[in-house]
């Protein structure tokens, strides 16, 4: 067994004991989930029975997780940079867990537009917090003040659009694969823009 095998060996076993103890359960309650003996469960997590994939597929399914993120190793970048867009006020930052998901920091200073026809609808999921001020949310024909500290989430399927009221507001935005396409515009190379 190489040095790799046996880090991955030992992250698998602290990761089934560190998700067995978040749900509260005692190895006898895990092992009568995965129909395995507690003695045969105390034994995996202590390194001193092998790891069998048919062990760790009954184990994960009792924890209800998935075998990848179950042995899945650790990731070397746990810290990133943001992207910086001046001519926007944006910070953006790629989430590593899903590639196809932005999170994007933005400084608004004018409000939502005043016209219907001005609202997008696109499809995805999006996501935001109002770190200062107050943003306005409209939703289709509904309107929504966002304060510091709120948090909003609506399906990009509904017209929509925000914008500061009161001065300007910061907001950070997350935004699903989908979502993140309805916002680029053709010629902007990608970069995103407002809701």
């Amino acid at each position: 067994m190489t040095q790799n095998d046996r880090d991955l060996d030992s992250l698998v076993r602290g990761r089934i004991r560190a998700l067995r103890l978040a749900q509260g359960w005692s190895l006898d309650e895990l092992a009568g989930r995965a129909k395995l003996s507690q003695s045969t469960l105390s034994r995996i997590e202590n390194g001193q029975r092998r790891l069998a994939l048919d062990s760790l597929v009954t184990l994960a399914r009792a924890l209800d997780t998935t075998l990848d993120q179950l042995v899945e190793t650790a990731e070397d970048d746990v810290v990133s940079s943001p992207i910086i867009d001046a001519s926007r006020g944006q910070l953006r930052w790629p989430i590593k867990a899903d590639p196809g998901m932005t999170v994007i920091r933005q400084r608004m200073t004018e409000p939502p537009p005043d016209s219907p026809s001005r609202l997008r609808a696109h499809p995805g999921r999006e996501w935001l917090v109002v770190l200062s001020g107050t943003a306005v949310l409209l939703l289709g024909n509904r309107r929504f003040r966002v304060e510091t500290n709120q948090a909003a989430e609506f399906p990009t399927m509904l017209p929509h659009a925000i914008g500061a009221e009161g001065g300007p507001c910061e907001v950070l935005g997350i935004f699903d694969r989908d979502a993140r396409r309805g916002h680029q515009r053709p010629d902007d190379g990608g970069e995103q823009r407002r809701s």
